[in-house]
């Protein structure tokens, strides 16, 4: 075991552990339609974002699992566990979940947060652009794009109860053929 991956699963240990005044939510896990590798179509996926911004995503994406796979939607409160490591530059789910996730799902994606500049097109937001008025956004990050795990690792790890009540994990589940 690297130092990396060690780091990797104190963290997500850590996360899973529970905390004062916070209690487990149910996880919730929802099947997006299977895809053949004989379709040149990618995913289309459409869901809502964690928080209470109303805001929903699109996300699209080429497969990363030789044969058929379908897409897995899981939401978990807060604090959650994870067991995902990497394997062949993927991040690869190690152990059966609560929240639907199985052995061999590849992490695509992770709901994100991170400090920018307010979103919309009222006053009130352009006002506070120019002021620097800074709020923390979320976005989905594509975890086969990370550069390095520790990139993966800091994007669950900023899903915390002073931002969010949940996590957004999108998993690709290659199918017994």
């Amino acid at each position: 075991m690297t130092p990396s991956s060690f780091y990797a699963t104190l963290v997500l240990f850590a996360l899973s552990l529970p905390s004062w005044g916070f209690q487990h939510a149910t996880a919730t896990c929802r099947k997006i339609a299977p895809l053949s590798m004989a379709s040149t179509d990618p995913y289309e996926i459409t869901f809502d974002m964690p928080g209470s911004s109303g805001m929903i995503a699109n996300l699209k994406m080429e497969s990363v699992v030789s044969g058929e796979s379908e897409l897995v939607e899981v939401r978990y409160g807060l604090p959650f566990g994870l067991d995902v490591s990497p394997k062949d530059g993927l991040a690869v789910c190690t152990k059966d979940g609560s929240g639907g996730e199985k052995v061999n799902d590849v992490l695509r994606y992770t709901s994100q947060w991170s400090l920018g500049l307010p979103r919309g097109d009222g006053l009130m937001t352009t006002a506070a652009s120019f002021a620097g008025g800074l709020q923390w956004q979320c976005s989905m990050f594509d975890v086969t794009r990370a550069k390095s795990w520790e990139q993966v690792v800091e994007a669950l790890t900023s899903n915390v109860p002073d931002r969010t009540d949940e996590v957004v994990l999108i998993f690709e589940r290659p199918l017994a053929e």
